[in-house]
């Protein structure tokens, strides 16, 4: 187990107004504090293109949608020497969809990662499912503040108990006291205080209390009604004070608006303190029972405050057993009733502080930095070695991260056009010209590089990519050609249907993950307009890829409404194949199997994990599991369909010729299905399918040039093809990626991953 002397919080941090904040600069400080021996630092999030004057323990700074600074910031801290980094997590923090910026910086970590989650919803969308499922992966372990994060972690997340741990909210240490000084200092001597704090949003019920104080006031006529707390900052920026003044309307109606008293402060913790002191019941009327974690009921709760509050989730545990007061949600007579008989009732107030003070001793922030400590350590402690490497792994396992990547026979293949499509054993032909065929897997990769925080590819180089899939679009037809010759003189009006697929798939990953912001304004434009086309296609692999394209194009556009509902009618196009063509020896979409035989499966996997249907993720699975059957031969190694096969009606695939473009479609769809099911039987398989490429194949024979990067193009009956052409090399760089990648999240994590549909 490595030393623990460098620590690192991720998260908003002071003088940006809202929990997250308040709680990062706390556990930061609490740290500092209980271990001098360890140094701690904050990596603060910055929205919207706000500027905040950050204290000297913020050590980077992340504007939330700017891509490069996650990237940035995750060098620094692996420069820096962190041991263990302590994630803030709210999805409304970090940007992209459902706040999937992040996971460009986690994968890029190489300390073990402690999450704490502030939000755990019960009801996801398919996207924040994704996202929270994928940050617990690279996750050493994760913290939620309540018994009921820890159990929807379980049920809905699938992720392992021995993973979480729960460590309540921390408070400051500050003795018992009774509120009369408070009162006097702040001028609400003689008064029965009520109060609530926090930024104002309408989420937190203001108005039932409003409503409820005219039936209070008539048991307590000196009781008044204080809302501390500064508008929220987005609602603010949104709608100015229209909410804030709508709630003074609504009490002046009512008659008590002089017992209503608005403060509009985000203030500093001692006035903050001074504040719960002097009240006598503090109440939080929130609306919602997804509520995992309210910092400000920690706080009064741990300051011996008498609470009255619905009963969401972190409440109902807080306050259970008589140490606080639970009434209904949007009930303002029960509410009225409860605050009235504790401000009437000062011996029932005193026994019940007097409970909230005592059980709240171990949730101060001395407390709750030990517990913090003994988890990093834990994390520390359990990371895990990097797998051992079969004898097939261990042939390409050259860094800890994995296969390495060597980029040079690529970029041999390339000019001033494109990639060029064959090469002459390792010399590019160039009478076979260019297609976007393969221009637009090129684009793929060096999306997936960025996207995995690798070494890109050169920016004019990519930038080629995407200009050739510009000038492949016929604008008059709809459609994009595909063949080009050397001269650069297009070859066709029209490619096939699968070349169209794939392009689209190519624009929607540039789209949702090139490293530049113009390009991926460039393909999001243009990926509706070339997907009006698709749904007249007949082709099984058109809409796989145009599926996938449609997985990343609607992670960033997911109100195309168009879009959406394409993605179900391909769906479901699928689905009907295999219906149609299902036999009791053959759960296959076609009647034959032919190329790219596995996109299919990984098709539906991946959609039905982004839309959360469960019957396009069995689907997709099952078809896998009967091919990876057809592609095993009797010795256990991965034995692709061979090109003399293709179409054979019915019949086992032949031998000859394998090429790689098959095993890189079948990595994919057994790392999807690996994350859809946890079954660490697809992870083992997909390092199966790799080790095709180091010589576990028919031939027993190497395919992969180390020297250049270069791939041999397929496999003949009695020797490799000695040709590395420029589809060969994408696509052995496509899945050393993702072995990298899959490499990391290996490593990572202590027990099974489950990501369930």
């Amino acid at each position: 187990m490595r030393s623990f002397k460098r620590l690192a919080i991720i998260g908003n941090s002071l003088p940006r107004r809202c929990g997250i904040a308040t709680f990062s600069c706390d556990l930061q400080q609490a740290m500092s504090t209980s271990y001098d021996q360890i140094e701690t630092s904050i990596v603060a999030m910055t929205d919207n293109k706000q500027t905040y004057d950050y204290p000297a323990q913020v050590m980077a700074e992340i504007h939330d949608e700017v891509l490069p600074e996650y990237v940035a910031a995750a060098h620094q801290l692996n420069a820096g020497g962190y041991d263990v980094v302590s994630l803030q997590h709210e999805f409304g923090i970090f940007g992209g969809e459902a706040g999937s910026n992040i996971i460009a910086l986690l994968l890029r970590l190489k300390m073990p990662i402690v999450t704490t989650l502030h939000t755990v919803l019960s009801e996801p969308t398919p996207a924040q499912r994704v996202v929270l499922q994928q940050i617990a992966t690279v996750s050493a372990r994760i913290v939620v503040m309540a018994e009921k994060g820890r159990e929807l972690l379980q049920s809905v997340y699938g992720i392992p108990a021995t993973k979480i741990d729960v460590v309540a909210h921390g408070i400051p240490d500050v003795a018992f006291s009774e509120p009369d000084a408070a009162k006097e200092k702040l001028g609400f001597a003689g008064k029965s205080v009520v109060l609530t704090f926090g930024l104002l949003s309408p989420n937190k019920g203001i108005e039932v209390m409003i409503d409820a104080m005219p039936a209070i006031l008539q048991t307590c006529p000196n009781a008044v009604y204080v809302v501390l707390g500064a508008t929220h900052p987005n609602l603010l920026r949104d709608e100015g004070e229209a909410y804030r003044e709508s709630l003074k309307a609504r009490a002046e109606a009512i008659g008590v608006g002089s017992k209503v008293v608005f403060l509009d402060q985000f203030v500093d913790q001692p006035i903050l303190l001074d504040f719960i002191s002097m009240c006598d019941v503090y109440v939080t009327p929130y609306l919602n029972e997804a509520q995992m974690t309210s910092g400000t009921l920690a706080y009064s709760f741990g300051l011996g405050k008498a609470v009255v509050s619905t009963p969401y989730w972190h409440a109902r545990e807080l306050l259970g057993d008589g140490r606080g007061c639970l009434v209904q949600f949007n009930a303002p007579p029960e509410t009225a009733d409860a605050i009235a008989q504790l401000l009437s009732d000062a011996p029932r107030r005193q026994a019940m502080r007097e409970r909230a003070y005592a059980s709240s001793r171990s949730m101060t922030w001395d407390q709750t930095a030990q517990k913090y400590f003994a988890t990093f350590m834990d994390a520390l402690r359990d990371q895990p070695a990097k797998p051992v490497a079969s004898r097939a792994q261990s042939v390409v396992l050259a860094s800890p991260g994995g296969p390495s990547i060597n980029c040079a026979h690529l970029l041999a293949m390339c000019d001033d056009t494109g990639i060029v499509q064959h090469a002459v054993n390792s010399v590019p032909d160039r009478l076979h010209g260019y297609c976007v065929d393969d221009n637009a897997r090129a684009l793929i990769l060096a999306c997936g590089l960025w996207a995995a925080g690798e070494k890109g590819l050169p920016d004019p180089l990519v930038a080629r990519f995407a200009a050739f899939v510009q000038h492949a679009w016929n604008v008059d037809l709809g459609r994009f050609r595909n063949f080009m010759g050397f001269s650069r003189t297009w070859l066709e009006d029209r490619g096939s249907e699968d070349s169209h697929g794939r392009t689209l798939w190519a624009l929607g990953v540039c789209a949702s993950s090139d490293k530049d912001q113009g390009r991926r304004d460039w393909a999001a434009a243009l990926f509706p307009q070339a997907l009006k086309v698709v749904e007249s296609f007949t082709s099984p692999r058109a809409w796989a890829f145009t599926l996938l394209g449609l997985d990343s194009y609607c992670s960033v556009r997911p109100d195309d409404r168009g879009a959406v509902h394409l993605r179900t009618l391909l769906a479901d196009r699928l689905i009907d194949l295999l219906a149609l063509a299902e036999a009791p020896d053959w759960f296959w979409f076609e009647q034959g199997l032919s190329y790219d035989n596995a996109r299919l499966s990984e098709a539906l996997i991946r959609t039905g994990s982004a839309t959360g249907s469960a019957r396009y993720t069995d689907a997709g699975v099952r078809t896998l599991t009967w091919l990876m059957t057809r592609q095993t031969a009797a010795e256990g190694h991965f034995r692709p369909v061979g090109t003399e096969g293709f179409h054979d009606v019915r019949k086992r695939p032949r031998l000859f010729d394998q090429q790689p473009v098959e095993a890189t479609a079948t990595i994919s769809a057994c790392i999807a299905a690996w994350r859809v099911t946890g079954d660490s039987d697809w992870r083992d398989a997909a390092w199966r399918v790799f080790s095709w490429f180091t010589g576990n194949n028919d031939l027993g024979v190497p395919l992969i040039d180390e020297t250049t990067g270069a791939c041999l193009d397929g496999l003949h009956a009695d020797r490799p093809n000695q040709n590395r052409g420029g589809k060969s090399a994408i696509c052995l760089l496509i899945s050393i990626v993702e072995m990298r990648e899959l490499s990391q999240l290996e490593g990572r994590r202590p027990g099974t991953f489950e990501w369930r549909a």
